[in-house]
């Protein structure tokens, strides 16, 4: 996300060195899901330069490879996922946690296969899960399954929040687009460990994202106040203003939360002038 073209020039500084990018982002915000690496792994000197652009406390949200979670099933991606930790070794600590997105067509019935999958999974990393058949959701049972299944090696259950965006009727393209590539997911607020994760798409419009974030808000002061550490991703369709809105949920907790620290001040865009 930190190569987002309407960011650069407008909240990031442009021209910047792609190995400058990454730095520029972790000033306005302290965490970033690692979409790209479903797609591929990055070689280990792409992740070397991910560890020196952010501090020590920066988290990655790395989502494990496709071939692993949507092409085999969990079965026998062992051999994919050796190259895949070696080279996000050089993050350290930084490798918060690391995100397995099923599949829709991953229902109960395979969850022996996610129960075996994880417990073969290397326990230096925390891990997270993220369903999208609805049975998790409207099935008690089905959930208290999977609850089981996470609660026996410690893993979170994502949240995946779309209720906002699929409140009304899209108004822009962006939303259209959204409308057609997102999962209708409802609103589960629930941590099952101290490092719950959130992942929230609201509208284009700001106003609308973040009336639709107040449950979010409320849930969040809750966890810190429990001792909770809680890392949340805040989307809209374009994503356009996702850093200011991510900076504005912040301060949105923080009103709950006064003893929460303070965000650091972003980069700014352009030099300095008197005038």
């Amino acid at each position: 996300m930190w190569t987002h073209a309407p960011w650069q020039g407008r909240l990031l500084p442009h021209p910047l060195a792609p190995r400058e990018r990454l730095r520029a982002y972790a000033t306005w915000c302290n965490a970033v899901e690692g979409n790209t690496t479903f797609y591929a792994t990055p070689s280990r000197a792409t992740v070397e330069t991910w560890a020196e652009q952010t501090s020590a406390d920066f988290r990655f949200v790395l989502k494990l490879p496709k071939p692993i979670t949507h092409e085999r099933g969990l079965g026998d991606g062992d051999a994919l996922l050796t190259p895949f930790l070696a080279a996000i070794e050089p993050l350290g600590e930084r490798a918060h946690t690391l995100w397995i997105q099923l599949p829709p067509s991953f229902s109960p019935e395979a969850l022996g296969a996610l129960a075996g999958f994880l417990r073969r999974l290397p326990r230096e990393y925390r891990y997270a899960v993220e369903v999208r058949d609805r049975a998790f959701f409207e099935d008690g049972r089905a959930a208290q399954a999977l609850e089981r299944v996470l609660a026996g090696v410690g893993a979170e259950w994502i949240t995946f929040d779309t209720t906002v965006l699929f409140a009304q009727r899209p108004t822009s393209e962006a939303e259209q687009e959204a409308w057609l590539k997102k999962p209708r997911m409802p609103r589960r607020i629930r941590a099952l460990t101290a490092n719950p994760v959130v992942r929230y798409i609201g509208r284009d419009d700001p106003e609308q994202t973040a009336a639709g974030w107040l449950p979010w808000a409320e849930a969040v002061a809750h966890w810190l106040r429990e001792g909770r550490s809680p890392t949340v991703f805040l989307h809209t369709p374009d994503n356009a203003d996702a850093l200011l809105l991510a900076r504005r949920f912040h301060d949105d907790v923080r009103a709950r939360v006064p003893e929460l620290a303070p965000l650091a001040e972003p980069t700014p865009v352009g030099p300095p002038t008197l005038f």
